[in-house]
């Protein structure tokens, strides 16, 4: 299919053979993909995964390039430095929309387009699973009544931001305390350190499946197909939504048609069978966490508006 297009627009431009060969020259040298953090972290991992298929449907290779520090930073600035021609794709993670929502890198949030989305981890209101609060109305009571500790994995990160908008639309009260890691707010939980937490599916789904926690709502529009019983914090009257995304996006400027192509190439590669393991096997859904362009873009501008007018709030 791909020669005979080729072959029809040599034809149609037989006067014009440098601009056949120009437009057809993409990709003619491998990609590289920025990410972030170190290597053999999730970003890395996740992204190595994508490029399995995604060299094959592209036809060149693609390689990682690690740019740490300033938590986003560097690799925002070393992005801005390479040309716009879909060579050099970012490694996208809100911690990137943190950064850029509070000014620490030259990079704006019009400085790129979104042009794949690999993963949407929505996340769990939960309590231990011997609390006697049993519904999310009676933790937003209890929150109203006496305030209460919540685990975030980091202040001004993504739970912490959830549960701020969560606790203006409830009316309660809060007290964040920070752990680090997914893994180790629900240990805390679980110890009793804290009422309550918001993990992702991929971080708390074991303990769910053992009894561990309980999860009162999930901060999404619609239920999850995997748990089908819990209800969404939308259904329940609190209109928030709250999820660990990871994406890809390229300097904006970069010309449409090769957005197009990256776009298409990079889905059809995390909805093959090899990624979409992957994506199960942390507990998502490979139907819907992969989107291309048009989706993706949209919602990390929407989530970047929305992690600076918290991150606003949060300052004050």
């Amino acid at each position: 299919m791909r020669l005979t297009r080729r072959l029809a627009l040599a034809a149609a431009f037989v006067a014009a053979p440098f601009a056949v060969q120009a437009q057809d020259e993409f990709p003619s040298k491998p990609i590289e993909v920025v990410i972030h953090s170190s290597y053999g972290g999730g970003t890395d991992t996740t992204a190595r995964m994508m490029m399995i298929r995604s060299r094959r449907n592209l036809e060149t290779d693609m390689y990682v390039v690690s740019k740490r520090g300033g938590s986003g930073a560097a690799a925002q600035e070393y992005v801005l430095s390479r040309p716009a021609d879909g060579y050099t794709i970012m490694a996208l993670t809100q911690t990137h929309l943190y950064t850029i929502a509070q000014g620490k890198s030259p990079m704006k949030i019009d400085d790129i387009v979104g042009i794949a989305r690999a993963m949407d981890d929505p996340t769990f209101i939960t309590v231990r699973s011997d609390s006697d609060v049993a519904s999310l109305d009676q933790l937003v009571a209890l929150g109203k009544e006496r305030g209460l500790n919540w685990g975030v994995a980091n202040i001004g990160g993504t739970e912490h931001i959830g549960l701020a908008k969560f606790s203006d639309a409830a009316e309660m009260k809060y007290k964040p305390i920070s752990f680090g890691s997914g893994l180790q707010m629900l240990q805390a939980l679980l110890s009793g350190e804290i009422d309550a937490t918001l993990p992702n599916v991929s971080e708390a789904g074991q303990m769910i499946a053992d009894g561990s926690v309980r999860p009162l709502a999930v901060m999404s529009e619609e239920r999850l197909a995997d748990y089908p019983d819990v209800p969404t914090t939308f259904e329940l009257g609190y209109p928030v939504k709250t999820s660990t995304t990871r994406g890809y996006a390229v300097r904006a400027g970069t010309p449409p048609e090769i957005i197009e192509k990256l776009s298409e190439a990079l889905v059809k590669a995390m909805k093959h069978s090899t990624f979409a393991n992957y994506l199960m096997s942390a507990g998502l859904d490979p139907e819907t966490s992969p989107a291309g362009w048009d989706v993706w873009d949209k919602q990390l501008k929407a989530e970047y508006e929305t992690a600076a007018e918290a991150l606003k709030k949060l300052a004050n």
